[in-house]
């Protein structure tokens, strides 16, 4: 029963901050050190339960996704927007695949989260105050070099308690997007990214996954659906009208009070 709550309290977490400039995976990993949460082998459930906020994305977006599927073949617009995903997928997916088990074995560290936490906050910061003006506006018109960019920048959220949504809007931002349209490029990068994350991470470690395990993974990927399904567009607007500077110093906040408890 224990097992459950935290892993219904740990998917909770993850659909709240998944889209969030402040590390879903670092708070996951703050958390279950500190709820004492033993979960499958292989930090698999931390990496699992992240698809189902995705999966919240797919639901929210499938009229735009599915317009972009139909089109396809005759849409210059889709044509870019699929390869403007796909450009920035890369990089993640290759140094995912080649560092998959140091960052797992050494960088999955409470004590890497909040140093990654603190800088990320600072980071934030920093960028609020030296942001030009924005010239993109639809993700649809982005080049593929500014796509393939934010991609690079994508693969500093390897490290736990960067953030994979807070590297890949601050890349936008830094880039020339203006906020709306840097973090729904980063809702739709967050789908081949965590998906392939997932399918990578199930490769390794299946062999050592039991039947309980697969079910405390579900509880937590339903409750991380849930999540994210209520409050994706909340925080898009929330980010749109405040900008990062909250985040930033929640960030920060939460990195040094639980350095100090380390």
């Amino acid at each position: 029963m224990t097992d459950t709550i935290n892993a219904i309290f740990l998917g909770i977490l993850e659909g709240l901050t998944e889209f969030l400039p402040v590390s879903s995976t670092g708070h996951l990993i703050l958390f279950t050190d500190i709820l004492g949460f033993e979960g499958p082998p292989g930090r698999v459930f931390e990496i699992v339960i992240q698809l189902g906020a995705i999966l919240a994305i797919c639901v929210l977006y499938w009229r735009k996704l599915w317009n972009v599927g139909i089109n396809l073949p005759t849409s210059r617009a889709s044509q870019i927007f699929v390869g403007n995903i796909l450009i920035a997928f890369l990089p993640a997916m290759v140094l995912g695949a080649l560092l998959h088990d140091y960052i797992k074995q050494v960088l999955f560290s409470p004590t890497v989260v909040c140093y990654a936490l603190i800088a990320g906050g600072v980071a934030l910061l920093i960028l609020e105050r030296t942001l030009n003006k924005p010239v993109f506006f639809r993700v649809d018109d982005l080049p593929l070099p500014t796509a393939f960019k934010i991609g690079l920048l994508q693969c500093l959220a390897l490290v736990p308690g960067v953030s994979r949504s807070g590297a890949t809007i601050m890349g936008g931002l830094l880039l020339g997007l203006d906020k709306r349209t840097a973090a729904e490029f980063s809702f739709f990068l967050a789908i081949p990214t965590m998906a392939g994350a997932v399918a990578y991470d199930l490769y390794k470690n299946w062999a050592m996954l039991a039947i309980d395990d697969w079910q405390i993974i579900a509880i937590g990927f339903t409750a991380a659906f849930v999540a994210a399904l209520a409050v994706v567009q909340f925080m898009l607007r929330l980010i749109t009208r405040w900008g990062f500077a909250p985040f930033a110093y929640y960030r920060i906040v939460v990195g040094a009070v639980m350095l100090a408890l380390l």
